[in-house]
């Protein structure tokens, strides 16, 4: 740091920044993660195509006098499981082979009217799904019940896929992760080879959900999103946020604040990586906090820290001074007592 005080940012790889309470406001984080939802406008309603795989249930019904169906009033006129074949179709007593592949269930009741012409006088047909395989998204990975969700189910969201297969693993209930946990898994969503959508869980509850389609392939896995503190604080390490919107003040409290004997209160650094993956030529940032300012408590409770981000207490001068004297002390014990010069002490 003191080289980079005196060397132009130009020649650094990263950029030095001083935070202040000018400065530090193009770094705050929302008080809340929170935005509107795109799904919410999503109707129950979908239209549904049939594909091969899926079993219909059809039923026909002849308006008046059955001749060779049923009235609605009268007997069942169920036709049975009709399983979609490879090339698309079923075939139907009466009716024939009808092509469904790509229709959904209205378009194929007026397609078998249509086959059935002059055999029937206005007959009335019923189709629905009886085990649309088709009709379903792979959930899989750290989910309570792991497998294929029906579409049909009321499921339009990939949250709502998540919970239909019973939340992730470890959360509170039914109704998927909350609080740190859901900040802490993430979920990748494949629709028909591609990837198009890589977030954690807390940013799809906070409104960033998406509709789901039939054969989108769903995995929930641990995506610890951590900072690490390094140097002259209490506990240094690893840390998990457990929230999304984490203060430095707040990161620093909960690794127990800085060491009174060993901190250099004018020392507190926080280095952030650049974002590699949306901007290659992206640099690196260095934060700098003088916690001596007492303006400066108000400036760390703004900033906003970020998942690996990396906090650095950087140890106090006169700390330095004494491990210095303290080495040199060892050294001369070591060798007065190798000479003789100086008596064996224990302490107890």
């Amino acid at each position: 740091m003191g080289g980079a005080q005196t060397t132009s940012t130009e020649a650094l790889p990263f950029d030095v920044i001083d935070l202040t309470p000018t400065t530090v406001a193009a770094y705050r984080q929302p008080v809340t993660p929170d935005r509107p939802s795109s799904t919410s406008h999503l109707s129950p309603a979908q239209k549904l195509t049939v594909a091969p795989g899926d079993s219909l249930k059809v039923r026909i019904f002849e308006r008046y006098g059955g001749n060779i169906f049923p009235t609605i009033q009268g007997q069942s006129a169920d036709l049975g499981i009709q399983r979609v074949e490879p090339d698309g179709t079923i075939k139907v007593p009466v009716v024939g082979v009808v092509r469904v592949a790509g229709l959904d269930l209205n378009q194929i009741e007026r397609r078998i009217i249509q086959q059935l012409g002059n055999k029937v006088q206005e007959p009335e047909v019923i189709v629905e799904f009886d085990a649309p395989r088709n009709l379903t998204v792979m959930v899989a990975g750290d989910v309570k019940n792991p497998g294929r969700v029906s579409i049909l189910e009321d499921v339009r969201t990939v949250v709502d896929a998540i919970n239909k297969a019973g939340g992730p693993m470890g959360s509170s209930g039914a109704g998927g992760a909350t609080g740190s946990a859901a900040n802490q898994i993430q979920v990748v969503v494949r629709r028909d080879g591609q990837m198009i959508l890589t977030a954690q869980f807390s940013d799809l509850l906070a409104g960033g959900d998406i509709p789901v389609q039939k054969g989108d392939e769903i995995v929930v896995r641990p995506n610890p999103r951590v900072f690490t503190v390094l140097g002259a604080v209490q506990k240094s390490g690893n840390v998990e946020m457990s929230k999304h919107n984490l203060s430095l003040l707040e990161a620093l409290g909960t690794v127990g604040g800085l060491s009174d004997q060993r901190a250099n209160k004018t020392g507190v650094y926080v280095f952030r990586m650049g974002d590699l993956d949306t901007n290659p030529t992206a640099r690196a940032r260095v934060f700098r906090l003088d916690l001596f300012q007492p303006v400066s408590i108000f400036v760390a409770q703004q900033f906003g820290l970020q998942a690996r981000d990396v906090i650095y207490v950087t140890n106090a001068p006169l700390y330095e001074y004494d491990k210095i004297l303290t080495s040199i002390y060892r050294t001369f014990s070591v060798v007065g007592i190798a000479r003789g010069n100086i008596p064996i002490t224990t302490t107890y």
